[in-house]
């Protein structure tokens, strides 16, 4: 399993966290509402004090953030302090210059990216099958090595 920093955890980005929590993945997340962060606690997700500290040791690190600028602030930090290769999938819906910013900040650096907005809404984010096949894609789009991927739909956890 992996073990995955998740960024964002509003509405859709706590579905998805837990989500991936549920499927045995270990996953810490952060975000800077205290209420996100409570909530995430409940749904078995590890909280972390910081962006930073979510991302330390982090095999993926996944952002679910509102806006191109909140991803490039979050890449300047974690990027440099990832260790190689991280895969950074961002999940947020922005712009496709931000999103190539990213993802060049991220390859730049020698670690993978991939650009996988979640366009369902958040009502589909806390669904398991629409969420699995999402990420699958978005890991499957990076070309990422094996230790990265999130197991299919059906596929076993262990």
């Amino acid at each position: 399993m992996s073990k995955i920093a998740f960024l964002g955890l509003g509405n859709m980005g706590l579905g998805m966290a837990t989500n991936l929590a549920h499927a045995g993945h270990t996953v810490t997340g952060f975000d800077p509402a205290p209420a996100a962060l409570d909530k995430s606690r409940e749904r078995g997700i590890l909280a972390a004090s910081s962006a930073l500290e979510a991302g330390r040791g982090a095999d993926v690190i996944i952002t679910m953030l509102p806006s191109g600028k909140h991803v490039l602030e979050t890449y300047s930090v974690l990027v440099p302090a990832a260790e190689r290769p991280t895969l950074f999938l961002d999940c947020s819906t922005i712009d496709v210059a931000d999103a190539r910013a990213a993802a060049e900040i991220a390859t730049d650096a020698g670690h993978l990216a991939a650009d996988a907005p979640y366009r369902e809404g958040d009502h589909r984010a806390h669904t398991r099958t629409p969420l699995d096949k999402h990420l699958e894609s978005g890991l499957r789009a990076s070309m990422c090595r094996p230790r990265h991927q999130i197991p299919a739909p059906g596929q076993p956890t262990s």
